[in-house]
């Protein structure tokens, strides 16, 4: 695997609960991202999919298994990682230059050349301007292109995102949407994309990876052959391809969120007849 490819071979993760039961959140899951590829994990909740971006970040360790990054084991934090979390994770207290350029100080820079850093992706992501504001004078797409710049920025060898756009309103998740193209297409990091919309899958990555319902295995692999660049991921939903991607991958899909429906209605209905 070259710089940059992402492994799974094998993983399965478990948690001790807090009544002391054995959980399995993956189990036997195998899947390969290659150098530069963009890969969207889909599945029911509580399938495990930010699971696998925990592992690939290393801040878990698989309990069976090996995750492996430019072809070396994860056992410690990945270095040329970044991570995208659903809510952002910017600084309070710091203005939006300063909460971008934060991630070249840890590494070292001067803080004027990190600054100077940040003003450029700050005009790539269209917030030139902003620079002294703080996140809580942003609507929640500008602080999503604010996380963006900050990860990308760092210009990782691997971009982790568990649904960034999830809280977002339809027309700026459709915005953020193709500025992510926009911008990973400069720089085209590995990325694995968690998320539970399979329209924004398939419009963005190269490859689809179906989740079963807990404890998560991999139900199918999918490779979307749109072309690329993409362009407006508002107007590729209409493309005929695209419609037979998204029948073909919903297939394999529906059956796993009945099955994690099923479960979770069967423990409500336990839970309400059980003994206060």
């Amino acid at each position: 695997m070259a710089a940059g490819g992402i492994e799974f071979i094998n993983v399965t993760r478990r948690f001790v609960s807090p009544k002391g039961e054995v959980l399995t959140a993956i189990k036997n899951v195998t899947f390969t991202v290659e150098p530069g590829e963009f890969c969207a994990v889909v599945g029911p909740t509580g399938c495990g999919k930010s699971t696998t971006l925990t592992l690939a970040a290393g801040l878990d360790q698989p309990s069976a298994g090996t995750v492996r990054f430019s072809d070396k084991v994860v056992n410690g934090i990945t270095k040329d990682a970044s991570f995208v979390f659903q809510t952002d994770a910017l600084l309070p207290w710091k203005s939006v230059l300063s909460n971008v350029a934060l991630g070249q100080i840890f590494r070292g820079r001067s803080k004027s050349e990190a600054q100077r850093m940040a003003q450029d992706w700050l005009h790539v992501v269209g917030l030139a301007g902003f620079e002294n504001h703080y996140p809580h004078q942003l609507s929640g797409g500008m602080r999503k292109r604010v996380a963006l710049a900050a990860a990308l920025m760092n210009q990782p060898k691997m971009l982790l995102m568990d649904e960034p756009f999830s809280a977002l309103d339809v027309q700026t998740r459709a915005i953020m949407s193709n500025e992510l193209l926009s911008m990973w297409e400069k720089t085209k990091p590995s990325v694995l994309f968690v998320t539970h919309d399979l329209e924004e899958a398939i419009a963005l990555a190269d490859k689809v990876v179906v989740i079963t319902a807990g404890p998560g295995t991999v139900k199918a692999i999918f490779k979307v052959d749109l072309p690329r660049p993409r362009g407006s991921v508002q107007d590729i939903r209409f493309e005929p391809r695209f419609l037979k991607l998204y029948q073909q991958i919903w297939e394999a899909l529906r059956e796993e969120v009945s099955r994690a429906y099923e479960r979770t209605s069967t423990i409500a209905t336990a839970n309400m007849g059980a003994p206060a």
